[in-house]
C-alpha cells in the first residue's frame, strides 16, 4: 500500500522557493522558502501578481511569455533552467534560477503555472568577479605585462 502524500507538506519542506500562480498570474501557492527568499509573507503574496518579484523592465516580456504558456499549456522552461534577475520586497536586485511546471484541470486545460526557484545572487556575483579577473589577466598577457 502506498503512503498518502501530503503535497502541501512537501511544498512547505522544499528548501527552494515554490510559487504557483493562476492563469491571471496571481499567486496561489507561496512556500516558506519563497518568503525567506523574497521577503513577502504568504499572506502578503497571496493574490498578488508575480510583478512583486519581477523587475519592472522585464515585466512586459514576462507577461508575453506567461500568457503564451497559459494559452498553449506549454513552456520551454519545463526542463531548461531559466536564469533571470528578480527583486525582493525591499527592492534589492537578485539573480534567480528556476524551472517551470504547468498544472492542468480535469478538462485538460492549463489552470496554473508554478516555479521552483533558487537564489543564485551570490554565485552570480562570484562568477562575474571571476570572469572579470580572467579578462584582466588575459589583457595583461596580451599586453606582455604578465610576469614580465
Amino acid at each position: 500500500m502506498q503512503p498518502q502524500i501530503d503535497y502541501a507538506a512537501v511544498v512547505g519542506a522544499i528548501g527552494d522557493a515554490v510559487i504557483v500562480s493562476d492563469v491571471h498570474g496571481r499567486v496561489i501557492v507561496w512556500n516558506a522558502s519563497a518568503q525567506r527568499m523574497f521577503g513577502w509573507t504568504e499572506a502578503e503574496a497571496m493574490g498578488q501578481r508575480m510583478d512583486i518579484i519581477i523587475p519592472e523592465r522585464l515585466r512586459q516580456r514576462h507577461w508575453e511569455g506567461y500568457d503564451k504558456s497559459m494559452a498553449t499549456g506549454k513552456t520551454r522552461y519545463a526542463h531548461d533552467v531559466l536564469r533571470v534577475p528578480a527583486v525582493d520586497k525591499s527592492g534589492r536586485a537578485m539573480s534567480i534560477a528556476f524551472t517551470v511546471f504547468m498544472l492542468y484541470g480535469p478538462d485538460g486545460q492549463v489552470n496554473a503555472c508554478g516555479s521552483v526557484i533558487r537564489d543564485e545572487t551570490d554565485r552570480f556575483a562570484q562568477d562575474r568577479a571571476l570572469r572579470k579577473r580572467v579578462a584582466d589577466l588575459e589583457a595583461q598577457v596580451a599586453a606582455g605585462g604578465a610576469g614580465s
